[in-house]
Protein backbone atom coordinates (compact mmCIF):
# COMPACT_ATOMS: atom_id res chain seq x y z
CA UNK A 1 0.00 0.00 0.00
CA UNK A 2 0.97 3.53 -0.33
CA UNK A 3 0.40 7.10 1.07
CA UNK A 4 -2.03 9.24 -0.59
CA UNK A 5 -0.20 11.53 -3.60
CA UNK A 6 -2.59 14.45 -3.91
CA UNK A 7 -0.76 16.56 -6.06
CA UNK A 8 -1.84 16.77 -9.65
CA UNK A 9 -0.22 14.87 -12.57
CA UNK A 10 2.63 17.19 -14.54
CA UNK A 11 0.16 15.60 -17.30
CA UNK A 12 -2.53 18.19 -16.21
CA UNK A 13 -4.37 15.26 -14.55
CA UNK A 14 -6.20 16.12 -11.01
CA UNK A 15 -7.20 13.79 -8.08
CA UNK A 16 -9.73 12.07 -8.50
CA UNK A 17 -12.36 11.90 -5.36
CA UNK A 18 -12.82 8.79 -3.00
CA UNK A 19 -13.95 7.91 0.17
CA UNK A 20 -13.04 6.08 2.80
CA UNK A 21 -15.95 3.34 4.07
CA UNK A 22 -15.13 1.98 8.26
CA UNK A 23 -18.58 0.59 8.64
CA UNK A 24 -21.71 -0.75 6.49
CA UNK A 25 -19.88 0.57 3.08
CA UNK A 26 -16.94 -2.01 3.56
CA UNK A 27 -20.27 -5.04 2.83
CA UNK A 28 -19.85 -4.57 -1.34
CA UNK A 29 -23.41 -5.35 -1.21
CA UNK A 30 -25.08 -2.54 0.08
CA UNK A 31 -23.94 -0.61 -2.83
CA UNK A 32 -22.88 -0.20 -6.30
CA UNK A 33 -19.64 1.77 -5.75
CA UNK A 34 -17.33 -0.54 -8.76
CA UNK A 35 -14.15 1.07 -7.84
CA UNK A 36 -13.35 -0.02 -4.45
CA UNK A 37 -10.42 -1.28 -2.75
CA UNK A 38 -9.43 -2.26 0.37
CA UNK A 39 -7.11 1.06 2.02
CA UNK A 40 -5.66 1.62 5.94
CA UNK A 41 -7.02 4.73 7.85
CA UNK A 42 -3.99 5.81 10.29
CA UNK A 43 -4.92 8.16 13.38
CA UNK A 44 -8.31 6.88 13.40
CA UNK A 45 -11.23 4.74 15.72
CA UNK A 46 -14.40 4.38 15.28
CA UNK A 47 -16.65 4.52 18.17
CA UNK A 48 -20.54 4.22 18.35
CA UNK A 49 -23.05 7.19 18.76
CA UNK A 50 -25.89 8.96 17.54
CA UNK A 51 -25.58 11.39 13.93
CA UNK A 52 -28.90 12.66 14.71
CA UNK A 53 -30.67 11.55 11.91
CA UNK A 54 -31.04 7.74 13.28
CA UNK A 55 -32.91 6.29 15.85
CA UNK A 56 -30.25 3.36 17.40
CA UNK A 57 -26.45 4.00 17.55
CA UNK A 58 -24.28 3.83 14.42
CA UNK A 59 -20.52 3.88 13.34
CA UNK A 60 -18.46 6.98 13.28
CA UNK A 61 -14.93 7.72 13.83
CA UNK A 62 -13.00 9.66 16.04
CA UNK A 63 -9.14 10.72 16.21
CA UNK A 64 -6.61 8.58 17.59
CA UNK A 65 -2.84 8.97 17.14
CA UNK A 66 -2.46 5.08 18.26
CA UNK A 67 -4.91 3.12 15.91
CA UNK A 68 -5.34 1.81 12.06
CA UNK A 69 -8.54 0.99 11.08
CA UNK A 70 -9.47 -1.04 7.61
CA UNK A 71 -11.61 -0.31 5.43
CA UNK A 72 -12.48 0.59 1.83
CA UNK A 73 -11.77 3.29 -0.53
CA UNK A 74 -14.20 4.12 -2.79
CA UNK A 75 -14.28 6.73 -6.02
CA UNK A 76 -16.94 8.88 -5.55
CA UNK A 77 -19.31 8.18 -9.26
CA UNK A 78 -18.94 11.53 -11.28
CA UNK A 79 -17.56 13.04 -8.53
CA UNK A 80 -20.95 13.61 -7.17
CA UNK A 81 -20.47 14.11 -3.38
CA UNK A 82 -24.51 15.44 -3.03
CA UNK A 83 -25.78 11.29 -3.17
CA UNK A 84 -22.92 10.36 -0.99
CA UNK A 85 -23.67 12.81 1.65
CA UNK A 86 -27.35 12.51 1.71
CA UNK A 87 -26.97 8.39 2.29
CA UNK A 88 -24.36 9.91 5.18
CA UNK A 89 -26.37 12.32 6.65
CA UNK A 90 -25.90 13.52 10.03
CA UNK A 91 -21.51 13.19 9.20
CA UNK A 92 -19.24 15.73 8.18
CA UNK A 93 -17.24 14.59 5.45
CA UNK A 94 -13.51 15.25 6.56
CA UNK A 95 -10.31 15.81 4.21
CA UNK A 96 -7.96 12.29 5.36
CA UNK A 97 -5.48 12.68 2.08
CA UNK A 98 -2.76 11.95 4.52
CA UNK A 99 -4.06 9.83 6.71
CA UNK A 100 -5.14 6.70 4.09
CA UNK A 101 -2.86 3.94 2.78
CA UNK A 102 -3.84 1.98 -0.15
CA UNK A 103 -2.81 0.32 -3.71
CA UNK A 104 -4.84 3.10 -6.44
CA UNK A 105 -2.29 4.55 -8.99
CA UNK A 106 -3.83 7.51 -9.42
CA UNK A 107 -3.44 10.35 -7.23
CA UNK A 108 -6.60 10.15 -5.29
CA UNK A 109 -8.27 13.04 -3.12
CA UNK A 110 -10.09 11.33 0.31
CA UNK A 111 -12.62 12.00 2.06
CA UNK A 112 -13.61 10.21 5.35
CA UNK A 113 -17.27 11.17 7.28
CA UNK A 114 -17.05 11.35 11.47
CA UNK A 115 -20.08 12.71 13.44
CA UNK A 116 -18.67 15.74 15.33
CA UNK A 117 -17.85 14.81 18.99
CA UNK A 118 -20.74 16.18 20.75
CA UNK A 119 -22.83 17.20 18.22
CA UNK A 120 -25.52 14.20 19.31
CA UNK A 121 -25.00 13.22 22.45
CA UNK A 122 -25.81 9.79 23.26
CA UNK A 123 -29.27 8.89 24.92
CA UNK A 124 -30.97 6.41 27.05
CA UNK A 125 -31.72 3.33 25.18
CA UNK A 126 -30.36 3.85 21.51
CA UNK A 127 -28.61 0.75 21.26
CA UNK A 128 -26.67 -1.19 18.40
CA UNK A 129 -28.84 -2.54 15.85
CA UNK A 130 -28.05 -6.18 15.51
CA UNK A 131 -28.91 -5.88 11.54
CA UNK A 132 -26.72 -3.31 10.95
CA UNK A 133 -23.36 -5.29 13.06
CA UNK A 134 -24.18 -8.27 10.88
CA UNK A 135 -23.92 -6.48 7.72
CA UNK A 136 -21.13 -4.57 8.81
CA UNK A 137 -19.17 -7.67 10.62
CA UNK A 138 -20.24 -9.69 6.79
CA UNK A 139 -18.67 -7.03 5.15
CA UNK A 140 -15.12 -6.92 7.32
CA UNK A 141 -15.09 -11.34 6.97
CA UNK A 142 -15.14 -10.78 3.11
CA UNK A 143 -12.95 -8.06 2.31
CA UNK A 144 -10.41 -9.16 5.65
CA UNK A 145 -11.13 -12.64 6.64
CA UNK A 146 -11.94 -13.73 10.60
CA UNK A 147 -8.91 -12.12 11.81
CA UNK A 148 -10.16 -9.22 10.01
CA UNK A 149 -13.04 -9.34 11.94
CA UNK A 150 -11.77 -9.38 15.06
CA UNK A 151 -10.11 -6.14 14.43
CA UNK A 152 -12.68 -4.56 13.91
CA UNK A 153 -14.68 -5.43 17.32
CA UNK A 154 -10.95 -4.36 19.08
CA UNK A 155 -10.60 -1.32 17.32
CA UNK A 156 -14.42 0.08 18.18
CA UNK A 157 -15.32 1.96 21.40
CA UNK A 158 -18.98 2.23 22.32
CA UNK A 159 -20.06 -1.23 22.61
CA UNK A 160 -21.61 -0.51 26.33
CA UNK A 161 -24.82 1.33 24.73
CA UNK A 162 -25.75 -2.59 24.23
CA UNK A 163 -27.36 -4.45 21.07
CA UNK A 164 -30.91 -5.06 20.16
CA UNK A 165 -31.74 -7.96 18.60
CA UNK A 166 -33.79 -7.15 15.51
CA UNK A 167 -32.86 -10.20 12.98
CA UNK A 168 -36.79 -11.38 12.88
CA UNK A 169 -37.72 -8.07 11.89
CA UNK A 170 -34.69 -6.17 10.54
CA UNK A 171 -34.14 -2.60 11.43
CA UNK A 172 -31.62 -1.66 9.22
CA UNK A 173 -32.90 -1.31 5.56
CA UNK A 174 -29.66 -2.31 3.85
CA UNK A 175 -29.87 -5.88 5.79
CA UNK A 176 -28.11 -8.89 5.02
CA UNK A 177 -28.79 -12.53 5.74
CA UNK A 178 -25.78 -13.85 7.23
CA UNK A 179 -23.83 -17.64 6.63
CA UNK A 180 -24.47 -19.88 9.31
CA UNK A 181 -20.85 -19.13 9.10
CA UNK A 182 -20.91 -14.97 9.61
CA UNK A 183 -23.29 -15.63 12.11
CA UNK A 184 -21.68 -17.54 14.23
CA UNK A 185 -18.90 -15.42 14.60
CA UNK A 186 -21.16 -12.45 15.18
CA UNK A 187 -22.68 -14.11 18.28
CA UNK A 188 -19.57 -15.61 19.38
CA UNK A 189 -18.06 -11.99 19.32
CA UNK A 190 -20.89 -10.77 21.29
CA UNK A 191 -20.97 -13.21 23.55
CA UNK A 192 -16.72 -13.72 24.65
CA UNK A 193 -16.96 -9.73 25.22
CA UNK A 194 -20.11 -9.97 27.27
CA UNK A 195 -21.75 -7.51 25.64
CA UNK A 196 -25.16 -6.65 26.50
CA UNK A 197 -27.82 -7.84 23.97
CA UNK A 198 -32.07 -7.53 24.63
CA UNK A 199 -34.65 -7.96 22.43
CA UNK A 200 -36.79 -4.72 20.68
Amino acid sequence: MRRNDIAPYGSGMTARPHFFGYGSLVNRSTHDFVEAHPARARGWRRIWCLTGHRNHAFLSVVRDAATTIEGLMAHVPGGDWAALDAREAGYARVRACDDVDHAVADPVEVAIYSVVPGRWPMKERMPILLSYLDVVVQGFMREFGVAGAERFFETTDGWEVGIVNDRAAPLYPRHRQLSAKEQSFVDGAIAVRGLRIETP
